[in-house]
């Protein structure tokens, strides 16, 4: 008999739905209980401080100190072996080069290259900067989808099949592994688009671009997505910055920590790969901008007069759950571990400045601010807040991607294609300094019960 799921869906609609509500009947834990067994929800202790699993030497996120015996709220820091991604993106843009080759030396090796070492290792990045053959036909082109972090995800469980030696962890092997997906990620993303592009829209045309050697790595993706491969230097080195930024952000954001936690049973590079793919697809974590984006979307179709006052009732009726999608959320705005100020947003805004004047949309780049001057301070005196409420990096990067023409589809796909290179270093450090399986426990809550036999039921 033939699998037709359009069918299934229509005989067992009423009873799956019946079922549904049985399921959520019996797994709705009393709230109270968390605070019975002292259970630290997403792991986060009552002060929304991280609990402490796991010790890194890759990446930190700081964003208090303690003074005079006291916590305090500082702005925030972000740093990639000891060194300030502020740093590093500032010495880029001062020396006027691309930047996110280094920072994957930086993370995968722990200390920052010579110049010599730098070129080897571009070098060395450019060849790997090619899919097996035929690989394109056989896993992208023959069944795109229209979700490109599944297709990324499918794509890269694939290449388990080409590697012929897949499961091998020792770190030489697993790092020939890394530096293959960290340099195939954008050409798996690209092609994967054009791919369901070419099926599934009007526009009747396929476009494959060779990546170039000559370029870096963020030259590589605007080349390859754009059908004339033109773009400006601004735009390459905006991009470059994005890459930057999101390469890493400590051991405890979801796909790294599904990175380790995968990594810590020993599983290959691939599926350990694929399973942070599919964390950091939630639009809780890497799709958060494509979130942004809809909201700022429906503000400008709502508030005409873009005056502070009017965008201020709106964001108002959103945080009232009476606009937008109704979940009381101003997408972008805070942060589970910043609290000042999230370095990467400030960052991401004092260079969005410059491409919103390239592409003559500083109006634009004026109605981001607004919103999220306007809603930090809500946010604040609704919740009483005595810190401040500040944007994150995810509330700029949706508007940076889409001056630079970047479809949304490839927004979160992006993220993956910077954070891959922070995901093998965490791997490496997991395969190296690990040895246990992660295991945390989960408390029982439900009394014990006798078996009763089917006829007495």
């Amino acid at each position: 008999m033939d699998f037709n799921e359009a069918n299934l869906i229509v005989k067992y609609s009423h009873r799956i739905y019946e079922l549904s509500r049985l399921a959520a009947q019996n797994n709705d834990i009393d709230p109270t209980m968390y605070q019975k067994y002292d259970v630290k929800r997403g792991l986060r202790d009552k002060n929304g401080k991280g609990v402490l699993c796991g010790l890194t030497e890759v990446s930190e996120v700081t964003s208090w100190e303690m003074r005079n015996g006291v916590r305090t709220p500082i702005d925030g820091v972000l740093c990639y072996r000891g060194y300030n991604v502020n740093d590093l993106v500032k010495n880029c843009v001062e020396e006027k080069r691309f930047g996110f080759e280094e920072t994957v030396y930086l993370l995968l090796f722990g200390e920052l290259p010579t110049r010599q070492e730098l070129a080897d290792f571009t070098d060395m990045l450019a060849e790997f900067r090619v899919l097996p053959r035929n690989f394109v036909r056989d896993v992208i082109m023959k069944s795109p989808s229209k979700d490109m972090m599944n297709m990324l995800a499918r794509c890269v469980l694939n290449l388990y099949s080409y590697d012929p030696d897949p499961d091998n962890v020792a770190i030489s092997n697993v790092l020939r592994q890394s530096l293959a997906l960290i340099a195939q990620f954008p050409l798996m993303a690209a092609y994967s688009y054009r791919a369901y592009r070419y099926y599934n829209s009007n526009d009747g045309s396929l476009v494959i671009h060779k990546p170039r050697a000559d370029y870096s790595h963020a030259q590589n993706v605007l080349h390859i997505l754009r059908k004339d491969s033109a773009f400006t230097d601004l735009e390459a080195k905006v991009l470059d910055i994005c890459l930057i930024l999101h390469a890493d952000h400590g051991g405890g954001n979801a796909s790294t920590f599904t990175t380790h936690l995968a990594t810590s049973t020993g599983t290959d590079t691939y599926s350990s790969t694929a399973a942070s793919l599919g964390s950091l697809k939630g639009p809780k974590h890497g799709g958060a901008n494509i979130k942004v984006m809809q909201m700022v979307k429906n503000i400008k179709e709502n508030v005409k007069n873009r005056s502070e006052s009017a965008i201020e009732d709106y964001v108002s009726k959103i945080l009232d759950k009476k606009a937008f999608d109704r979940t009381g959320l101003v997408y972008g705005i805070g942060h589970a571990v910043y609290t000042v100020s999230d370095p990467r947003a400030e960052a991401l805004k004092r260079y969005a400045g410059k491409l919103a004047e390239e592409k003559g949309l500083a109006d634009e780049l004026e109605l981001y601010n607004t919103i999220a001057r306007v809603a930090s301070r809500l946010i604040c005196e609704r919740k009483n807040l005595d810190k401040p409420v500040n944007p994150n990096v995810d509330f700029y990067s949706g508007f940076v991607y889409s001056m630079l023409n970047l479809p949304e589809a490839l927004y979160t796909p992006l993220f993956a294609i910077a954070r891959i290179a922070g995901w093998c270093a965490h791997r490496m450090e997991e395969l190296i300094c690990g040895g246990k399986i992660i295991r945390p426990a989960y408390e029982c809550v439900i009394d014990r019960r006798n078996y009763v036999p089917l006829d007495k039921r």
